[in-house]
């Protein structure tokens, strides 16, 4: 994808490869050439690059996480639009935001396997995002998609709340959880009020965390469904289990910190995150907790209509304090028999689920739809479907189908339908156009240098880009401790598509030395240099064997030393001087004597 996007954004950030891909954006790693450091460039993606709707909800992101300055939310640090021209040769305008690069994964994939995380751990995970929601909620921001993909770990465990794409001023009492009658949200993480399109609050975040907790200690969400409306449904009627009842290490401390979480009535949740996080850390010092016993909490005994705002009251008490709720419709004046309950049960349920399917937005356009008469279709999915099939599916519903082109795909083979807009399950009227777009095979991409990171952080991102390491090879290598990565095979910067495999080699901490015994010292340092091995000339000494300035010995000696060890040189001053033989003086004659007369 990286193709489509300008290689260079306001003349200052280099677009990498894309590690992260969402609903809304993708997200490339990226660098600075002003301020020469990585950060993560976050784009629009191309298909909806001319929808107004996406183009706010991008700026309202740059803007709240801009506001806010804290070590557990992602920084934003820059953000603007640049006109790109697409396939077609079509202008368009490519909003995009700069980021803080957080290396690390996401508590999603922390949790893809479908196991629980060991209690201590996961509370401390959600206390870190307490703690980043405290300080955004007293800064007039509610998240409202609170969620395990939008939590980042750093290597250090440190937590880094991300995408307030569709954060809201608390201020903004207009700002419910609908947008042409479409729910924004995750479903499996809603709150009561978020499913049934009220205004949300703080206490929304809190539901969520909750529900992000729970799914921490028990390794699934609260509620789970065949569809987004049946867990929906779930959030706004029915109590979730505790806990306990799924793991049984969990304490009843615990359990009550999570029911309280996932409180219907917002009234009943904690007030605010320094509540709930106060008795998080209560139960990791086995103190006593502020929430009322997991048994006091009851779900609604009457069914309110999603979509209206309902005025639930607590109408009795349990002996500890605990609410239990109601509404305020008035009981009936017996007792009905069973019979007459269920034969009056078929029309309360038929309005759950009509006011459901109007707060999920099964229907983007009904604020859109014409006269009353008019005749609505819901779009058939044709997801996974070719060609042919897709197009016989929508005109058979009196529907025009259009071909809108390729997109990669990581799931459907190439040929294969992978999504519609209007989307699969929206009614809109007869006769209008349904754009396909179909796959064109798993998205290419370059393989990650992972030079220089640790073994476990580089295996970690050739995963995360959706390569198999097959084979982790050692060698020595100058200058590289142990563990640190050297290169993979096929290198980096070469094509690969998801699933391909790669050999990643790392350092043994060690490297072969040849004996420099002999050799000059200029020589001798210069190649211990070339090993980036520490050296130092331990003395120089008269040596016979070796000329003055050549290396007389080494310690350690030749062979195969570790990166951290430093080779002691002696160097030779040259051979012990000679003397000249000296001669004895030789004895003199004495002078002739003569006779005497």
């Amino acid at each position: 994808m990286v193709d489509s996007f300008p290689r260079v954004l306001a003349g200052r950030y280099e677009v990498g490869q894309l590690i992260g891909r969402g609903g809304m954006a993708e997200v490339h790693i990226g660098y600075d050439n002003r301020l020469s450091r990585t950060v993560a460039i976050k784009l629009l993606r191309s298909d909806l690059a001319e929808d107004p709707t996406f183009h706010a909800r991008f700026r309202r992101e740059a803007q709240s996480a801009a506001a806010l300055n804290h070590p557990a939310i992602v920084a934003v640090y820059d953000t603007g639009e640049e006109q790109v021209t697409d396939a077609l040769g079509k202008q368009a305008t490519l909003p995009f935001i700069v980021m803080e690069y957080v290396e690390g994964h996401t508590v999603r994939e922390l949790l893809k396997d479908g196991a629980a995380v060991p209690i201590d751990e996961a509370i401390e995970i959600v206390v870190g995002i307490l703690g980043a929601l405290e300080y955004a909620h007293n800064e007039g921001i509610v998240h409202r998609d609170i969620k395990p993909g939008n939590i980042m770990l750093t290597p250090t465990g440190q937590v880094k709340v991300m995408d307030f794409g569709i954060a809201r001023a608390m201020s903004d009492t207009a700002a419910t959880m609908t947008a042409t009658n479409s729910v924004v949200g995750t479903a499996q993480y809603l709150s009561p009020e978020q499913a049934r399109g009220e205004v949300v609050d703080a206490r929304s975040d809190l539901y969520s965390t909750g529900c992000v907790l729970f799914e921490l200690l028990t390794g699934r969400p609260p509620f789970t469904g065949e569809s987004p409306v049946a867990v929906a449904y779930q959030h706004v009627r029915e109590l979730p289990p505790t806990p306990s009842s799924i793991a049984d290490d969990i304490s009843e401390s615990l359990d009550r910190v999570v029911m309280k979480s996932l409180a219907k009535d917002r009234e009943e949740r904690y007030a605010d995150a320094n509540q709930m996080r106060a008795d998080l850390l209560a139960v990791l010092r086995g103190g006593t907790v502020g929430a009322p016993a997991a048994g006091a909490w009851q779900a609604p005994a009457a069914t309110t209509v999603l979509g209206a705002t309902a005025a639930t009251v607590p109408v009795s008490a349990t002996p500890d304090g605990a609410p239990r709720y109601g509404t305020t419709t008035m009981p009936p004046s017996r007792p009905l028999s069973d019979d007459s309950e269920r034969g009056s049960r078929w029309w309360v349920w038929l309005l759950v689920l009509v006011g459901l399917a109007a707060a999920i937005g099964i229907g983007s356009l009904l604020l859109n739809r014409g006269p009353a008469d008019e005749t609505l279709i819901a779009v058939p999915d044709v997801r996974g479907r070719t060609q042919a099939e897709a197009a016989d599916l929508i005109e058979a519903e009196g529907l025009n189908f259009n071909y809108a082109g390729e997109e990669p795909s990581d799931t459907l083979d190439a040929g294969l339908a992978t999504r519609s807009v209007p989307a699969a399950l929206a009614e809109v009227p007869e006769g209008e156009t349904i754009d396909v777009w179909f796959s064109s095979g798993a998205a290419e991409f370059t393989i990650p240098n992972v030079e220089n990171l640790p073994q476990a952080q580089a295996q970690q991102l050739l995963t995360d880009a959706g390569l198999i390491v097959s084979r982790v090879q050692t060698e020595d290598a100058a200058g590289k401790e142990r563990d640190v990565a050297l290169r993979t095979d096929p290198a980096a910067g070469e094509t690969a598509r998801e699933g391909d495999r790669v050999v990643l080699y790392i350092a043994t901490g060690r490297v072969q030395v040849d004996s420099v015994v002999g050799m000059s010292e200029a020589d001798a340092t210069a190649y211990l240099d070339s090993l980036e091995l520490r050296w130092s000339i331990s003395d120089r000494v008269v040596s016979n064997d070796q000329p003055a300035g050549a290396v007389v010995s080494q310690d350690p000696g030749a062979g195969t030393l570790d990166v951290t060890a430093t080779v002691r040189l002696v160097i030779s001053t040259g051979p012990a001087p000679t003397q000249e033989p000296t001669t004895p003086p030789q004895p003199t004659a004495p002078p002739p004597t003569e006779p005497n007369p």
